[in-house]
């Protein structure tokens, strides 16, 4: 079992998630650049890894270890059938954005985006940190602070590729007042920690939004599913879709061939099941927390029932916390959400795979650690009874084989080289 001691480890050994947390805490030493291959990574300023600093960055980091409080571990208030499995949940709903606008181009329901939009237009907040697309480049994400609905749109819907907003998190440190964060679990995580050490982040931080995850595909499959889509040069690109339009809707790009504008797509299937989803970097396979169990609110998809055809979308929002409960109930009352209150079986009923997920993630980590791979350390979000509970015996085999072959074929058991990319510069160098 080996240890990770620094950002550069955590990178090398292949545990980055790509939030940018540890470049918020060590600015002038570390920088997020997009690794073609892997996803958002940290690059390093020279001897950073050995500098008595760098274990703020590693302090950080929601790669190397996550971990819910002893107060939320025992809390009563929560939904006592889904800590387990869920982490903390205080109250769920289902429902849509009001604005019909926002739910038709929200990836489902557009809740997320509305409540960024109340935060801004009613509820005190000063910005809103997401990501959206690059202007000069829009199949890649930068992170931005959005202070109107204009702002908002341009970033709405899921985006299946590397993002790193907790890069941007001193922008909100910087703002007059308190902001709205949006990202994945990981970077919500990350968000949370870096909160922890720094007083003024803690301060501004107005909420945290988080939306559930499968993992991020690198950048190399946004470009496999744009040459399935029949661009083959990503620059004549001007927009990209991964979702939304409908629920769940196609991912669709704009691009330009000989002076005329053209628009492909594929249907969700096409893009995530059988492109992107293939691209998700070793760590997402080792990843407990699919569902935001760090953030204030957590929005994603109800799948549990069957989509009828032309459906508007509508999304399951989670209250984690009472800032976050409070919020939701504010923005319902203001009229930026409508919602009806869920049972608590239609989280798991709408993420059918997540919990033997989380019992395979126990087998991987001790496959491992056994073989000399490095893996996340957790407590809190439990595995070992889900793997005993959830998973068939060929399931268990699975997941220890499956692991196995992963440590050999990706060669989780040294460290890799890595080299950043941009747009047009050729070929990266491969680990």
């Amino acid at each position: 079992m080996r240890r990770l001691r620094s950002i550069d480890d955590v990178v090398r050994r292949q545990m980055c998630l790509g939030c940018g947390a540890c470049a918020y805490v060590s600015p002038d030493e570390i920088r997020m650049a997009d690794v073609r291959e892997l996803g958002r990574r940290p690059v390093l300023a020279p001897g950073f890894g050995a500098d008595p600093r760098s274990q703020e960055a590693l302090h950080v980091c929601p790669g190397a270890e996550l971990a819910h409080s002893s107060e939320v571990i025992r809390g009563s208030a929560y939904v006592r059938e889904l800590m387990p499995g869920w982490g903390p949940v205080l109250q769920l709903w289902e429902g849509f954005a009001a604005d019909p606008e926002i739910r038709f181009r929200g990836s489902s329901g557009g809740a997320a985006t509305a409540l960024a939009l109340y935060g801004l237009e009613r509820g005190g907040m000063r910005g809103v940190l997401h990501t959206a697309p690059r202007k000069d480049a829009p199949y890649l994400l930068e992170t931005v602070l959005s202070q109107d609905r204009a702002g908002l749109l341009a970033g709405v819907g899921s985006r299946y590729a590397p993002a790193s907003p907790c890069d941007g998190l001193r922008q909100i440190e910087e703002a007059p007042g308190p902001c709205v964060f949006i990202g994945k679990p990981c970077d919500a995580a990350g968000a949370a920690r870096a909160a922890a050490l720094r007083p003024a982040l803690r301060e501004r931080l107005g909420v945290t939004i988080a939306l559930f995850c499968a993992g991020t595909p690198s950048s190399d499959g946004t470009l496999e599913m744009l040459r399935k889509m029949g661009v083959e040069d990503p620059a004549t690109v001007r927009s990209v879709r991964y979702r939304g339009h409908g629920w769940p809707g196609r991912a669709t790009v704009t691009f330009e061939r000989e002076g005329v504008l053209e628009e492909a797509s594929l249907s969700y299937g096409e893009s995530w099941g059988d492109i992107l989803q293939r691209h998700r970097p070793w760590r997402c396979y080792v990843c407990a927390d699919h569902t935001g169990e760090f953030a204030d609110i957590a929005v994603g998809d109800p799948w549990y029932r069957e989509i009828p055809p032309g459906e508007v979308g509508r999304s399951l929002v989670l209250a984690r916390t009472e800032r976050g409960r409070r919020i939701i109930e504010e923005a319902v009352a203001a009229g930026y959400l409508e919602l009806k209150p869920a049972e608590p079986w239609v989280l798991p009923a709408s993420q059918p795979n997540l919990l033997s997920t989380r019992g395979a993630i126990f087998a991987r980590i001790w496959v491992s650690w056994l073989f000399g791979a490095a893996a996340p350390r957790y407590r809190g979000l439990p595995q070992l009874r889900f793997w005993l509970s959830q998973l068939s015996l060929k399931e268990k085999a699975q997941s220890i084989y499956g692991t196995v072959k992963r440590v050999f074929t990706r060669r989780l058991y040294r460290r890799i080289d890595y080299a950043p990319w941009e747009p047009g510069a050729g070929e990266p160098r491969k680990p």
